[in-house]
């Protein structure tokens, strides 16, 4: 059994060390692959203290040199970093492990463009653009078992998104950078995601956020709004979506960790390792450690084995939250 984590953690996590790992360890995973990774000295420490080795996509060094980074207990077999200015807003890091019984398995971490401000539909095209280059770099390991995990900014077609929850969290993070500056580092707010040609609608979108009937029409209107093509380019190469595999109809949602409204963490699958996935999981707690304290984004795991051919089937013991989504609780 090979475990996979994927995990955002915040501007490069430097204050929240301890609960990050306070997050991870309970998972017991083999590899993890860190997005924001943009303190070195953080994935080294990191590292040490979960017990493995690590590769790291640069050498960031302050909060906007967006870095991925890799922590494996597997040996690791070899290691790339993909650059590609002008095509990709960030490196994509690519590892090889050896697995237990001997197989070598590819992993690509990435975190696409947020850019949501970008256009009137949030970015997409930027993502779109990136992850036609993402394919490209991963045709070499066509046929081969290898996985694409990170944060992808992206919602997938047919998932949910409560977009007056995001809202609220929004209105609530625009308030704390004006109170707290050095608090809201990394975090969102309104001008973040709305276009320049829109924030004339703000004083609107606050009165929204405290009205429980605009709300509910606004998750209606953000779900129709929000564009889905990067994901749905993905999934059109083959390549499995690891949670919704396991998980038909749950909500899965991974951010942000306080007030989680959608899904942007994914594992993607080749078809050659989707016959393998036993289980996957949103983490939303660790040892006395609640996923808002370490991170805007939530943990995502999955579990990989012999061929289980239908992966819906999953060992672990589940339950049903107050959001109608399925998560364990470790």
């Amino acid at each position: 059994m090979t475990r996979i984590l994927t995990y955002n953690i915040l501007v490069g996590g430097t204050r929240r060390i301890d609960q990050i790992v306070q997050m991870i360890h309970p998972a017991h995973p083999d590899v993890i692959g860190l997005v924001e990774a943009t303190n070195p000295r953080v994935v080294e420490e990191l590292a040490e203290r979960l017990g493995m080795d690590y590769r790291v996509s640069g050498s960031g060094n302050h909060a906007t040199d967006w870095q991925v980074a890799l922590l494996s207990r597997l040996p690791i077999t070899h290691v790339q970093v993909h650059s590609r200015p002008g095509w990709l807003s960030k490196p994509v890091l690519e590892v090889g492990v050896q697995e237990e019984d001997g197989r070598v398995l590819t992993i690509f971490v990435t975190h696409l463009a947020a850019s949501f401000a970008r256009s009137v539909r949030g970015g997409d095209s930027i993502r779109r653009a990136e992850m036609r280059e993402i394919l490209h770099i991963m045709k070499g390991k066509r046929g081969t078992p290898h996985l694409l995990l990170g944060d992808f900014n992206s919602l997938a077609p047919g998932d949910a998104l409560k977009a007056s929850r995001l809202l609220r969290y929004l209105v609530d993070m625009d308030e704390l950078r004006r109170a707290k500056p050095h608090e809201s580092v990394g975090h969102p707010h309104l001008d973040f995601v709305v276009p320049p040609s829109l924030r004339f609608l703000e004083p609107l979108l606050r009165l929204i956020s405290r009205n429980a009937l605009l709300s509910a029409l606004f998750d209606g209107a953000g779900s129709l709004y929000v564009a889905r093509g990067t994901i749905r380019l993905l999934r059109g190469a083959g390549y499995v979506d690891s949670f919704r595999r396991v998980h038909a109809r749950a909500w899965g949602f991974t951010c942000p960790a306080k007030a989680p409204a959608g899904r942007i963490d994914y594992i993607f699958a080749s078809p050659e390792l989707a016959g393998r996935l036993s289980s996957c999981y949103v983490v939303t707690e660790g040892n006395s450690v609640s996923g808002d304290e370490a991170s805007d984004h939530l943990p995502l795991l999955a579990e990989f084995g012999e061929e289980v051919g239908d992966a819906r089937n999953t060992k672990h013991n589940t339950r049903l939250d107050v959001d109608g989504a399925r998560s364990i609780h470790i």
